[in-house]
């Protein structure tokens, strides 16, 4: 297969990564937000550096499992067969680069072992007793450790005998490979020099489990170079208690300068509603690292539907466990009834292992199937899972029901000082997110009031993470003129109070104003529907995946309404600006917001559009703009004649068109009729590449081949 054929159908930001020339953008950080097809990037990236014409033994990715080395491994070589890509663990590539003979001597002779290192488990209590019968005490370390360089010389010293006692017999710990191999690295040049030679380029998957020791290894293997590509996902960081460092990731940009960072944001797993509910967990992270998972057809869409439903996720309150799991068997039987779903479609999730036996119990009690579980010696595959959420990162379910959500389960109990414990409870709502994930159509989240643990009945209070009341109450009934008055002081305080606040993020956080401003606009935009009471529903989202970012956009929609605007950025779920009047730029607050999200504001009678869009060109950006081609607002839900005016503008800019058709917003506003609530719906339309049209036809006409195009387009999906 050749180069394009690979990267056929990833969408803008996938495709972006794969590219990505580390000579221009040096290295890499890809920030894979939870079925965003991290796995698919990082083969897809080795396939076509091969095809590219990289030897493949020049290629280094390294993963946390041999599972997942062999699952990579796999997929390479569906298109390059016996290619010799190093796909491997940090540890059996620390082992692999201690036998290497290099000058005529083997690596781990040049470290000090007397024999050939050989793996054994760890022993941690042999290793104890052997520090007691050495009479050295005080040590806070475990036998992983012993070969750990930051210790002070006088540890160093009292430890130096277990040390020559392992280089001697060759017998080490997995993580004593790591050790050594950094030793190799840092204190050999020959070493260094050769294993520099043998990999010109390294990948990294799952970035954000990587410890200290491991870090040190990757940064030894790179020295000075850039070819380093690495994926990773800070929220779902879970491992610290294994040593896995966090901050390796949230650092990546301050300790490679020049590098580029680019977000895999479309979710290919779960429904819209699903996302919106992990998009607000992390709702006060720093915005830097900040990700916003869109939905980009969940891979069950196209059939059951369960996936059409786009289900809100629900809490289940239960006053006793009994009650809970009532609840759990009766939605399971009525769901496998009602959508022909197989047992394994199911999962109950849980924080802990003991949590995960009684519900096997009460499932095997109810006769229902547990996948795993061995039945006349053979094991069932098509049951249900019961699974710790540690154990079910990277796997997905149509349904999930979410046991457990209360404080001391989940979160789990944190503890020692404050720092610690903030730590701590950090990496519970990392993992409560990860398990928010894995559903693909349906999440239910349990409390329940009281139940044994550790022996005996407590009472919980339910957990901290669970959504506030998802319920949208029809809030208190007015006359319509009241209606509006409300809606209109609202929304001017909203943008007025924020307003205020930006002075603040310009002083401190000067280079994330771009990213507070994307924040805030979509936050008003959901206000909006709120005050409006807009019950917003999107269809074909997932087209928004196929659009080029970096080239101007101009997003072309039938104009019914003022509430178009906060419509059209939630449906984007982008900044985008607008073409209007220059003198709109007047109106108390609207001015200010509208330079700041890039509108392009036109004086009527001399025109100029063109001019001003290629300007913003020039200075490096790429605009993004919603454009009313219709002549006036259309009175009712019908469109009116559209003007050419945008279409040209299309063509001298070579923009890409995405046309959206938005239906009953004038409801909302405009032709409102009381203050209840009123439903409107968007769909996005296959988008126009002009750019592209023009190279295949030469010359195009803006009213003949975009206008009527798009109007079509727009009509059929009346």
């Amino acid at each position: 297969m050749d180069a394009e054929g690979i990267l056929r159908g990833l969408n803008a930001d996938q495709r972006a990564a794969v590219l990505h020339d580390h000579q221009k953008g040096a290295q890499l950080l890809i920030l894979a937000g939870a079925g965003s097809g991290k796995t698919s990037v990082l083969t897809k990236r080795i396939q076509y550096r091969i095809a590219m014409g990289v030897n493949p033994e020049n290629i280094l990715a390294l993963t946390f499992t041999a599972a997942a080395a062999t699952e990579m491994r796999e997929r390479v070589q569906t298109l390059f067969p016996g290619a010799g890509v190093r796909l491997c663990t940090f540890h059996s590539l620390a082992l692999y680069m201690l036998k290497q003979k290099i000058g005529g001597v083997y690596a781990y002779e040049m470290v000090g072992f007397k024999k050939p290192p050989v793996p054994q488990e760890s022993a941690n209590r042999d290793f104890m007793d052997e520090l007691s019968r050495l009479h050295i005490r005080g040590l806070k370390f475990n036998r992983e450790n012993l070969f750990d360089d930051s210790y002070a010389p006088s540890v160093t010293h009292r430890i130096a005998k277990l040390r020559q006692s392992v280089l001697e017999s060759g017998q080490v710990v997995f993580e004593d490979l790591i050790f050594q191999a950094i030793r190799l690295l840092e204190g050999h040049e020959e070493a260094r020099e050769y294993f520099h030679r043998q990999w010109t380029e390294i990948l990294v998957d799952e970035y954000q489990d990587i410890n200290p020791s491991q870090y040190r290894m990757v940064k030894a293997l790179l020295g000075d170079r850039k070819s380093l590509f690495v994926v990773g996902d800070d929220d779902q960081a879970i491992y610290g208690f294994r040593g896995a460092d966090i901050g390796n990731i949230n650092r990546f940009c301050d300790d490679f300068k020049e590098s580029t960072l680019i977000r895999l944001e479309w979710n290919y797993r779960s429904t819209p509603n699903i996302l919106h509910l992990a998009n607000d967990i992390f709702e006060n992270k720093p915005l830097r690292l900040r990700k916003v998972l869109r939905a980009g057809n969940p891979k069950g869409s196209g059939g059951n539907p369960i996936f059409r439903e786009n289900r809100a996720p629900e809490v289940w309150m239960s006053d006793t466990p009994i009650e809970e799991m009532l609840k759990i068997i009766c939605r399971i039987k009525e769901l496998r009834e009602s959508y022909d779903l197989a047992w394994k479609n199911f999962a109950i999730l849980v924080r802990y292992n003991r949590q995960r036996v009684y519900y096997e119990e009460v499932l095997r009690d109810a006769e229902l199937p547990i996948a795993g579980e061995e039945i006349d010696g053979e094991a069932v595959e098509d049951g249900i899972h019961v699974e710790t959420v540690h154990a079910s990162k990277g796997l997905q379910y149509a349904v999930v029901f979410y046991a457990g959500l209360a404080e001391g389960l989940t979160p789990g109990e944190c503890g020692g000082s404050r720092r610690e414990r903030k730590k701590q409870l950090d990496e519970e709502r990392r993992l409560y997110y990860v398990g928010v994930t894995r559903a693909e159509a349906y999440l239910i989240l349990l409390y329940c009031k009281q139940r044994y643990w550790k022996g005996r009945l407590r009472n919980y209070r339910r957990s901290r993470f669970l959504p506030r009341d998802a319920e949208l109450s029809e809030g208190l009934k007015m006359p319509l003129i009241l209606f509006k008055i409300h809606v209109v002081v609202q929304v001017l305080s909203y943008m007025f109070a924020h307003i205020l606040v930006l002075p603040f993020v310009m002083a401190f956080k000067h280079k994330e104003v771009n990213l507070w401003v994307d924040k805030k606009i979509q936050c008003f935009a959901r206000f909006c529907m709120k005050v409006l009471r807009i019950d917003l529903s999107v269809e074909d989202q997932a087209i928004l995946g196929r659009v080029d970012w970096t080239r101007p956009v101009f997003v072309m929609g039938n104009h019914n309404s003022y509430a178009d605007i906060p419509i059209i950025f939630l449906t984007i779920e982008r900044t985008i600006g607008f073409i209007a009047k220059a003198e709109l730029r007047f109106i108390p607050f609207l001015g200010f917001w509208m330079k700041k999200i890039g509108c392009v504001l036109i004086n009527r009678e001399k025109g100029g559009g063109a001019k001003l869009i290629r300007e913003a060109m020039a200075k490096g950006r790429a605009p993004r703009l919603f454009i009313f081609p219709e002549g006036t607002r259309g009175k009712d839900e019908n469109m009116v004649p559209f003007k050419s005016g945008g279409f040209r503008l299309a063509a001298e800019t070579e923009a890409t068109i995405l046309p959206v058709y938005i239906k009953g917003s004038g409801f909302t506003w405009e032709h409102r009729k009381d203050s209840s609530r009123c439903k409107v719906s968007v769909k996005i339309l296959e988008p126009v590449d002009v750019k592209a049209m023009i190279a295949e036809r030469g010359t195009i006409d803006p009213r003949k081949d975009l206008m009527h195009l798009v109007r079509d387009r727009m009509e059929a999906a009346v």
